[in-house]
């Protein structure tokens, strides 16, 4: 089991926009999403070298937690309940484009491709600051 903690704030996979380029069309991740997966990239990258990290090369169960900063125009009573759990991020994005947008940039960095995962358990949850738990098992 390895355990990598990231703190960053968690980008879901939106629509991928597309760009007529002569008589061919390039599809592309929209900016914000883009810069999301190279920093989470380059995050995953130093951590792995600072634990000595080798990427299974069989199959894998991934745990991924997905925590949303709270909103600040809650009040502190709300903004705590939703800290300690009381209030969980029903609304959107929702949790399985968060994960495809972890996987994405993951992708070559904790596992070689994320066809590799045969069990993958995620939650999605408020806290005081945006950030991501990524738990990698070779099974």
């Amino acid at each position: 089991m390895t355990l990598f903690k990231f703190d960053i704030e968690p980008v879901a996979q939106a629509r991928p926009r597309a760009a007529r380029i002569g008589n061919s069309i390039r599809m592309y991740d929209p900016k914000k999403t883009a810069n999301f997966k190279t920093d989470l990239r380059m995050m995953a990258q130093i951590a792995a070298r600072g634990k000595s990290y080798k990427i299974p090369n069989g199959a894998i169960s991934v745990n991924i937690q997905v925590v949303r900063p709270v909103l600040k125009s809650w009040s502190r009573k709300k903004q705590q309940e939703a800290i300690n759990g009381l209030i969980l991020p029903t609304t959107k994005p929702d949790l399985s484009n968060y994960i495809k947008s972890i996987e994405d940039a993951l992708n070559g960095v904790l596992w070689h491709d994320d066809n590799a995962t045969v069990q993958l358990i995620s939650s999605k949850r408020y806290g005081q600051t945006g950030r991501l738990v990524v738990e990698v098992n070779e099974i």
